[in-house]
């Protein structure tokens, strides 16, 4: 709810997600009133979750249980300026030849700077040889124990594309220990065997999650 010139986050990522025009439908789902009438006063979509949720995808779950959807994106409300060209290649991955065995997909990008490498509020992932995540972690990984080996450290960015139904399984599976303790939830989808095909892109947004990136955000939105 923190201002971004003139409008709020959440309503800012709303509006980003309408204007790529790649998607039928656009709900925010949401278990607070202040949001939901944000959204709805803006004449958009909101949902109210029914439950208590520990995360966002058990939320997405639950609103789209009873819809007629085939892939669902979670864009998350704290990433404002997420383009099209970005979720344009993370559908596009559902036409490929590999298709079939996609539960997930989702974004990342590279990170150059040992500062960025290091900062656990960057969730770290790396891939196998066709791009399928083999783990997600608030650590660097791989750990550089040889230095300059050339490898490329990459950012997980918090935008998904889910089968409807890896993503009711998702809900239905309890959370287990990786899970619990990295604090990130896509881990579960790996922890139950299920593939997360990862899509490299270089456009970057900014995810609001401290005071600092919200600042940043105001000053690229100004630029």
């Amino acid at each position: 709810m923190q201002d971004l010139h003139g409008k709020t986050v959440i309503l800012r990522t709303y509006e980003a997600a309408v204007n790529t025009g790649l998607f039928e439908e656009v709900f925010v789902v949401t278990d607070s009133d202040i949001i939901f009438s944000e959204i709805t006063d803006a004449g958009g979509k909101a949902v109210m979750s029914k439950k208590e949720h520990e995360c966002g995808s058990d939320r997405i779950a639950e609103a789209v249980e009873d819809m007629d959807v085939d892939i669902v994106v979670n864009v998350q409300g704290d990433e404002p300026m997420i383009d099209s060209e970005s979720l344009g290649k993370v559908l596009e991955v559902f036409k490929g030849p590999d298709a079939e065995m996609i539960d997930l997909a989702s974004l990342k990008t590279p990170l150059v700077s040992q500062k960025d490498i290091e900062n656990p509020n960057n969730v770290k992932v790396i891939t196998n040889k066709d791009n399928f995540a083999l783990y997600f972690s608030r650590s660097p990984i791989p750990f550089p124990r040889d230095q300059n080996t050339g490898v490329v450290y990459y950012k997980h960015i918090g935008i998904y594309a889910f089968r409807k139904q890896a993503l009711l399984d998702f809900y239905r599976l309890p959370m287990l220990e990786l899970e619990a303790t990295e604090k990130i939830e896509c881990i579960r989808y790996l922890e139950y065997g299920k593939n997360i095909k990862m899509v490299e892109t270089t456009v970057l947004g900014v995810g609001i999650d401290t005071p600092e990136d919200l600042e940043e955000a105001r000053r690229l939105l100004k630029k």
